[in-house]
């Protein structure tokens, strides 16, 4: 069946974008506002180090310019990623990024005017007390002096920034509109149109027919044009490239670390732990073969349920009121917030025609977060509801708490808050399920005969049957976010690591070079207990956080950090949710990792991303022991 129309969804299923601004009349006139702003050079440009007003006043001038670029910026995109091929919002969301660039522009001049002030000069001038909230912005700037150009040389960046981000719009328009991969036949018998947001639906099937069906004709489509995605993905690398020499960087991954001030070493680590525990990575694999009981493990099996004939599906009211009790841990202040945005239009829930794939929390300062879905009614979405309400709680934490130019956290430390939150919801989930199975024992012992009898006895009933079913299909779904946040998101980043050195060094990246290291790597994380279908070469022509660099790792080390910081929630230790709600109200007032050190957190160390595979293993050793 094919996806319904945008003004066929109800609107109590739909964001309340018009929390940002009420119509596209108001948006056009903000919208002119910068554009007029923009046509006038600042009147502080070359006078910042005359004195301390200059500076706070352009400080100032450009933080509130910033706030209704972003809010021009977010309403725009918003609306046109409801329905990606809606001409009226294809055309603001461009309006939109060309008035973000121009305001980019036309303050070019601040940061490298500040850094060529007097060292002296510049720190008499922050002792004034107008200046104090700005002190960690400019501490942070001159800590990035030596990557910081002249002021003609960040004009030029800035104005060649829409040309550089041409690779990530080319995509974005092939991957969410053009993209057209067909029908196939569903379990009961139907041709039903393959899409991005039905794919993960079908490879979820217990009819393996279905599930080989969806691969094939999902890749065949990126196969067609795997050299043209392959030009695309290379200039998104030179451009990249072109970025780090220019900001005389050694390197693409420093430079896109050094925005977050992580240390390369965060980055290097998290993959050579992974890969000394790859073992791990290839005993699930061998679980799951046996389990589905195939003579053959190939890709389009590995996102079956393991469990037999179980299939977990919930009505999104339901997934609401799972997130709402899993959350409990973290207080009814909260829980009481999360429920408020159910209530109140931060979601965007059902696909629709054109509507963007996968799903993201976003917002502008100054209104609630969004959170934005593709909800198909299976157990993935309520963890993906779960994921980012936590992104949404970490906004609405950081914007209650930071003025604006604070509040803004990032991404390395994004990631922890909304996989803490699928982390609540698991332990939730397995322990509800023991519940019930003790209650259901309980519930078959006479009571009116000697107390003596052993529980144990009556695990044969079918409720202890159905009950054991849903606790192996949670663990084999704990299994899947660590195979799909830990070990592959690992896994991108070797291959964005891979890919980046290959044309640093010179060397062309082509549809064949880029294939070959994506299946290489395959073979070696999911090792021989897996077959390496051709198919899923192609598959990193299809990610689309591979546009943003060197992204993808925050989810396994955020994965990591979360597994411990939920322990610690569950356990009732006090100072890790008090420090973890500090954590969600930081913004980016202090660096990541400052930030996750409040949680008893070091990601320096090797020790968190380990103590997270051993989870792993614990998990692995419990359904061997316990699945026979």
């Amino acid at each position: 069946m094919a996806a319904p129309l945008r003004s066929e969804i109800d609107d109590e299923y739909k964001w309340a974008v018009n929390d940002i601004y009420s119509s596209d009349e108001a948006w056009n006139a903000d919208y002119e506002k910068i554009i007029n702003m923009a046509k006038e050079p600042c009147k502080y440009a070359g006078s910042i180090a005359e004195s301390y007003e200059k500076l706070y006043q352009v400080l100032k001038e450009i933080s509130d310019t910033d706030y209704i670029v972003e809010r021009v910026y977010v309403y725009a995109f918003m609306k046109y990623y409801e329905d990606t091929t809606n001409s009226v919002y294809q055309e603001m969301s461009g309006k939109a990024q060309v008035a973000a660039v121009k305001m980019s522009e036309k303050y070019a001049f601040a940061e490298p005017e500040i850094l060529r002030m007097d060292a002296d000069v510049l720190a008499d001038y922050m002792k004034h007390s107008e200046l104090k909230l700005y002190q960690h912005m400019i501490d942070d700037m001159l800590s990035q002096k030596e990557h910081t150009l002249s002021e003609k040389e960040e004009l030029l960046l800035a104005k060649a920034s829409q040309v550089m981000s041409v690779p990530d719009e080319v995509f974005s328009k092939y991957n969410n509109a053009d993209v057209k991969f067909g029908y196939i036949t569903d379990e009961e018998g139907k041709s039903v149109e393959l899409t991005n947001g039905t794919y993960i639906k079908y490879m979820q099937s217990q009819n393996r027919e279905v599930r080989k069906a969806a691969f094939e004709c999902l890749y065949e489509q990126y196969k067609q044009h795997i050299n043209t995605l392959a030009a695309c993905f290379y200039g998104n690398v030179k451009q990249a490239i072109f970025k780090a020499d220019a900001r005389h960087y050694e390197s693409t991954l420093a430079m896109y670390l050094s925005g977050s001030f992580i240390p390369v070493n965060v980055y290097k680590n998290l993959i050579s732990t992974v890969d000394d525990n790859l073992n791990l990575m290839h005993r699930y694999v061998d679980i799951r073969k046996k389990a589905l009981g195939v003579d053959e493990l190939h890709f389009y099996d590995v996102y079956a349920p393991m469990v037999e004939d179980y299939e977990w599906k919930v009505t999104y009211d339901e997934a609401k009121d799972m997130v709402l009790k899993a959350l409990e841990p973290m207080g009814e202040e909260y829980v009481a917030k999360v429920k408020e945005g159910f209530d109140t239009g931060w979601v965007d829930v059902y696909e629709n025609k054109g509507k963007r794939t996968g799903a993201f929390s976003w917002g502008a300062y100054g209104t609630h977060p969004y959170v934005f879905l593709n909800f198909s009614g299976t157990l993935d979405d309520v963890f993906t509801i779960i994921h980012e309400m936590g992104h949404a709680m970490h906004t609405y934490y950081s914007n209650t708490n930071q003025p604006y130019i604070y509040a803004g956290y990032k991404i390395f430390v994004a990631e922890v808050a909304s996989t803490c939150n699928e982390a609540l919801l698991m332990n939730y989930l397995l322990e509800n399920c023991k519940k019930d199975m003790v209650d259901n024992d309980s519930s078959t012992v006479d009571n009116s005969s000697d107390n003596s009898v052993d529980v144990d006895k009556c695990a044969d009933n079918a409720d202890v049957s159905e009950n054991e079913k849903k606790r192996r299909y949670l663990l084999n779904h704990y299994f899947e976010q660590f195979k799909g946040t830990l070990f592959r998101q690992t896994m991108f980043a070797e291959f964005e690591m891979k890919s980046h050195s290959m044309a640093e060094q010179g060397e062309v990246l082509t549809a064949d070079n880029l294939c070959e290291v994506y299946r290489e790597l395959n073979k070696k994380y999911f090792g021989e207990h897996c077959v390496i279908d051709d198919e899923i070469a192609y598959e990193w022509s299809r990610i689309p956080h591979f546009y943003t660099p060197f992204y993808v790792y925050q989810y396994a080390t955020g994965y990591s950090a979360a597994i411990a910081i939920a322990a610690g929630i569950l356990k009732g230790d006090k100072a890790v949710k008090e420090g973890y709600k500090k954590f969600l109200s930081g913004g980016c007032s202090l660096h990541p990792i400052e930030l996750l050190k409040l949680c008893g957190i070091d990601m320096e160390k090797p020790d968190v991303v380990q103590s997270a595979l051993d989870v792993f293993k614990g998990l692995l050793d419990e359904w061997e022991n316990t699945v026979k």
